[in-house]
């Protein structure tokens, strides 16, 4: 009887320690999701927008910039994630009058990058991403002349682009670079910003450039970013230099168009530096420069503008190879109908591994 009793303890004590060792290791941290306790698991947090709710924004689209791809490993460990970057490419294709061109099919286009082409994942004949715009304005002296002219025609583009989803900012710069307008979409509001713009001294137009490109670097990824820089091109206060400038455009992936409003029109009479800078930083961003003869031209060159920006195609891949983390990588866009012609970013910066 005592030998049957002490064998009865000995299977209990077994029982209860084989059960603590299970649930202990149920739910060990350590072992891969599946395996751990229905009660552990989580809902996955909700993403954190640094942006202030807007009325009618937009959400983010199912193919962001960045996506998550599941690849089977080979070993025990199930499934494995990979962070693989979807670069985006906007794309504006002009015809020989240099005209806006819709309706240009994916097979036309061609895309590589470091030489190598590339698959197209997505092709948008004309995106409807919306827009973020930073509409810079020169309010040196030597701009003056002009302010005017500059604020009607601004005035009658903010009215014409805005779309219910997108935003636009008011700046001006002279030695100094002022937001006299937050990203909003109220036109009355803009349009009234605008007379708020001050006469300056200086021109600081590297200044202007890295400011707008990191205040939209800033906003969601979902978007195109725009700098629309109206500027004598003479450059003479900005304590950032071209280096500086271009990188921030480049880092934040911005598409620059930039009117320069030439008080004089021989190249001897005056600074052309800030020119030839803008024309190479315009040129990299895939945005267009104008020179208009005329301040009254403002209002044709903003339609321009607008017809582009809505007849823009979007272009969208996964690099591969990949290339280092923290990198600038070159693309180009080539499109396969003679006659045609395209613009686009020449380069992107690749994240963070």
């Amino acid at each position: 009887m005592i030998r049957t009793r002490l064998l009865a303890a000995a299977f209990s004590l077994a029982a209860i320690l084989l059960c603590a060792s299970a649930s202990r290791a149920q739910e060990n941290p350590n072992r891969p999701p599946w395996a751990q306790p229905a009660h552990k698991k989580s809902k996955p947090s909700p993403p954190v927008s640094t942006d202030a709710p807007v009325p009618n924004d937009p959400q983010p689209p199912a193919d962001a910039q960045d996506r998550t791809r599941g690849q089977t490993a080979g070993s025990r460990g199930g499934t494995i994630k990979v962070r693989v970057n979807l670069v985006n490419v906007l794309v504006s294709v002009v015809d020989e009058h240099n005209r806006p061109a819709p309706d240009v099919p994916k097979e036309a286009f061609e895309l590589y990058e470091e030489g190598a082409q590339q698959k197209i994942e997505i092709f948008e004949p004309e995106t409807q991403q919306p827009l973020d715009l930073a509409l810079m304005i020169d309010s040196s002296l030597s701009a003056h002349k002009e302010i005017v002219f500059e604020r009607e025609a601004a005035a009658h583009f903010i009215r014409q682009i805005l779309r219910p989803s997108d935003r636009l900012a008011i700046y001006s710069f002279d030695e100094s670079v002022k937001r006299i307008a937050n990203f909003s979409g109220d036109v009355a509001a803009l349009q009234e910003a605008l007379k708020k713009i001050a006469d300056g001294a200086g021109t600081s137009i590297y200044d202007a450039l890295v400011v707008s490109s990191r205040d939209l670097e800033e906003r969601r990824e979902d978007r195109r970013r725009v700098v629309i820089l109206v500027t004598d091109g003479g450059e003479t206060t900005s304590r950032a230099d071209f280096d500086t400038a271009r990188a921030a455009a480049l880092r934040a992936g911005i598409l620059l168009y930039t009117i320069v409003i030439r008080p004089v029109k021989n190249e001897n009479g005056r600074n052309t530096a800030g020119e030839h800078a803008l024309e190479t930083i315009t040129d990299s961003t895939g945005g267009a420069m104008f020179f208009p003869d005329e301040p009254q031209e403002l209002d044709k060159i903003f339609d321009r503008i607008d017809k582009e920006l809505r007849t823009q195609y979007r272009l969208a891949y996964y690099p591969n190879p990949r290339g280092p983390a923290n990198s600038y990588r070159t693309i180009e866009v080539k499109i396969l109908k003679p006659g045609f012609q395209t613009r686009h970013r020449k380069k992107y910066l690749t994240g963070a591994e």
